[in-house]
């Protein structure tokens, strides 16, 4: 018998050889370690008073999320990355005898580095486009429009070849196996259906709250908001383009929010398909033993919502 369609939007991302899910009250990742065993990292979901206002106001709530999955979700990439590591118990053992300050330490250090790799790499994938646009067709015509058409299809391009150029690498084959894993699951327990491996499989791996949607909206937001604003050299074109930067990102997530809003209406569920076709390279059929690592992620989050919600009540 189905279950009642859940409220809360949950979402995930993959790590290596595991799946790290977002609750209410904390972030679990599991991972398949080496003896096939199940390991799992469990972070609270603790904010700073400031911020929760933050992530109510459109627009600007946009980028809080963002930097704030990316600084998480680095502790939890970064744990499963250092599991898949490890090739001994002692070193497990010497892990675990670490103070608690150190372990903070830690943890925010991951964070930090996590958050400034992210915005490195979006200011060179801001850039990197409109300095190859400018020096292939600058001369050729005047229309600023024509200009940013261009630039988007040069940022596709770049995207494009370079997902499927790390594709064929067989660690990153398999980190996106566990990426539509995460989708599965998710797709299932939004259907209402028991979180067992065969219902799970019988989901897609495309979902409409995905990052690789979001990834693509900011092309094409990007594309007419820079339309507005004339340039006169390569140095004001792309200073425009990392000022524009955070709103770009906060047009684009609340386009994101409606598209997974009406993604059941005809007609307007069409409007989330240049993402989907992205997820296409990001996301891979997950085998069984993936999805059963996906579940049991998720479960133990719901686990821990649900036992925090009772004592808190």
């Amino acid at each position: 018998m189905s279950q009642t369609p859940p409220i809360v939007a949950y979402g995930g991302q993959a790590v290596i050889e595991g799946v790290m899910f977002a609750g209410r009250t904390v972030n679990v990742t599991a991972v398949r370690r080496k003896d096939q065993s199940i390991g799992f990292f469990e972070t609270p979901r603790k904010e700073q008073p400031w911020i929760a206002p933050l992530k109510r106001i459109p627009f600007l709530r946009g980028i809080v999320a963002l930097i704030d999955s990316v600084a998480k979700g680095s502790v939890h990439l970064n744990y499963a990355t250092e599991s898949y590591a490890l090739e001994s118990e002692e070193k497990n053992e010497a892990s675990a005898k670490a103070t608690i300050g150190q372990k903070v330490t830690l943890v925010v250090g991951v964070a930090i580095v996590g958050v400034l790799s992210f915005l490195f790499g979006k200011v060179l994938f801001t850039v990197l486009p409109a300095a190859v646009e400018e020096w292939l067709f600058r001369d050729l015509f005047d229309n600023i429009f024509l200009h940013n058409v261009l630039e988007g299809v040069i940022k596709i391009v770049f995207l494009v070849g370079y997902i499927a150029l790390i594709a064929r690498l067989p660690m990153i084959k398999r980190l996106f196996q566990y990426h539509g894993a995460e989708h599965k699951v998710i797709s299932a327990y939004e259907g209402g259906d028991p979180l067992t491996v065969a219902h799970v499989q019988k989901y897609s791996t495309l979902h409409y709250r995905c990052g690789s949607s979001f990834i693509v909206l900011t092309v094409l937001v990007g594309v007419l908001l820079y339309s507005f604003f004339e340039w006169s050299s390569m140095s004001e074109r792309i200073a425009i383009r990392l000022l524009l930067l955070p709103v770009v990102i906060g047009i684009s997530y609340e386009i994101l929010r409606f598209t997974n809003s009406v993604r059941r209406v005809p007609l307007l569920r069409y409007l989330g398909y240049p993402g989907l076709w992205l997820q296409k390279l990001t996301t891979k059929q997950p085998t069984d033993d993936q999805v059963e690592v996906a579940i049991a992620s998720f479960e133990r989050m719901l686990h821990i919502d649900q036992r925090s919600s009772s004592s808190a009540s």
